[in-house]
């Protein structure tokens, strides 16, 4: 299925046991799926989240991450494989409907709303004689129903911003509105927005917030290791987090309210696993200056001998 993805042994040595397991444990062969077709998968996605130069251990940390069976299923369904698309109707066409409802808060619209994507999600567009799926996008690196949320909400988004810049004058006056020459602004897609109201809310937190931050959830320090680093109880770090947590949030629901989305659609953009989306959070934590301040505080902060 994908005869020019390198194998996945020269991503990482040693990396074929890893494979068959992950190939049994997806399930794939239900889906229509072969090994090699997994394999194919699991390159595709190494070559796209791997950097260069990373080592086995970063990419079996990788490929151990992802939700295989939920990656199969998907690109088996983007492949054509019909018993992977009566299995995804199964799990998701009521859910699809659920997700549709909460946007379009109207039964027909809805059900409009979602039919559309179920085309897009099945391939019924062709480019250089094959199918092209929006399933064939999915990565594995976090649930598949977010993803799906995050397709839909941004479809229902251009539908409706489509749909404004065709509304005729006649239309407009007959609702008693104003006629105003319109000048359309581009919608950027969530993932921007997201993007962008993240980098915003990160640069507005102080150099020890972004370290601690990053420290924790990204470079999986623990508590205490942080609070020794910056000369602090460990206490401390932890209500730290969990008020940075809250403010962080609340500063990026703010930020998607200002790039157009309402409550329920930032919301619904915060759900969905931001590396799905190719934030670099990690880049927005990161300062230069970071590791050597922080050094410098902690030795400050150090008791000298004999002083305990």
């Amino acid at each position: 299925m994908n005869g020019s993805a390198q194998p996945v042994s020269a991503l990482a040595p040693g990396f074929e046991s890893l494979a068959r397991d992950l190939y049994q444990k997806s399930h794939a062969a239900n889906f229509g799926l072969d090994h090699q077709d997994f394999v194919g998968i699991l390159a595709e996605v190494g070559a796209k989240y791997l950097k260069a130069g990373s080592g086995p251990g970063e990419a079996r940390e990788l490929y151990s991450s992802l939700r295989v069976e939920e990656l199969a299923l998907a690109r088996a369904c983007a492949a054509g494989h019909e018993k992977a698309w009566e299995t995804f109707l199964l799990r998701y066409r009521e859910k699809l409907y659920d997700m549709a409802l909460g946007v379009a808060r109207e039964s027909s619209a809805a059900r409009d709303l979602a039919d559309s994507l179920y085309a897009d999600l099945y391939g019924m567009t062709s480019r250089e004689g094959r199918r092209v799926s929006k399933l064939s996008f999915y990565t594995g690196r976090g649930s598949l129903e977010g993803w799906l949320r995050t397709v839909l909400t941004q479809e229902y988004v251009n539908r409706y911003r489509r749909q404004r810049r065709f509304v005729s004058l006649d239309e407009e006056s007959e609702e008693g509105r104003q006629f105003a020459a319109p000048h359309p602004q581009p919608v950027a897609p969530v993932e921007v927005r997201l993007e962008a109201a993240t980098d915003e809310a990160l640069g507005a937190l102080s150099a020890e917030d972004r370290f601690i931050l990053a420290s924790y959830h990204l470079d999986k320090r623990t508590l205490a290791d942080i609070a020794r680093t910056l000369g602090v109880h460990e206490s401390t770090i932890s209500r730290r987090l969990d008020k940075l947590t809250m403010s962080l949030r609340k500063a990026i629901l703010g930020g998607l309210a200002r790039r157009g989305m309402d409550r329920r659609q930032a919301e619904e953009a915060l759900a969905v696993d931001v590396r799905d989306l190719g934030l670099d959070v990690r880049g927005k934590l990161a300062q230069e200056s970071a590791d050597s301040a922080f050094s410098r505080k902690s030795v400050r902060t150090q008791p000298t001998d004999g002083s305990g």
